[in-house]
């Protein structure tokens, strides 16, 4: 592929993405809110929770969190059936994915 037919696509790519994000705007609503403030009010950690491409996303989002000053873990959901429940406390938050 070309620099130039490789950049042209980048650029395609990038517009499509932005496109997708701007869509999102009128879906934030009350509920996003919400969920915001039960986070920012937990005493507990935010557990993250999912398979395949939900537990990688949801591994990047503990990530973010923890970074920004918020306990958070993830808990891959077969290892929770299989022992691990033990570690989520009545003061957490569980995001599952």
């Amino acid at each position: 592929m070309t620099d130039d037919k490789l950049l042209a696509r980048a650029r395609e790519v990038l517009k499509i993405e932005a496109e997708g994000i701007l869509h999102l705007v009128d879906k934030v609503d009350e509920s996003f809110a919400k969920a915001v403030n039960i986070i920012y009010r937990s005493t507990g950690r935010v557990i993250i929770t999912g398979i395949g491409k939900s537990g990688l996303i949801g591994k990047k989002i503990v990530a973010t969190l923890t970074s920004t000053g918020t306990q958070a873990i993830f808990l891959h959901p077969v290892e929770g059936i299989h022992g691990d429940l033990g570690i989520v406390t009545k003061d957490d938050v569980v995001i599952a994915m």
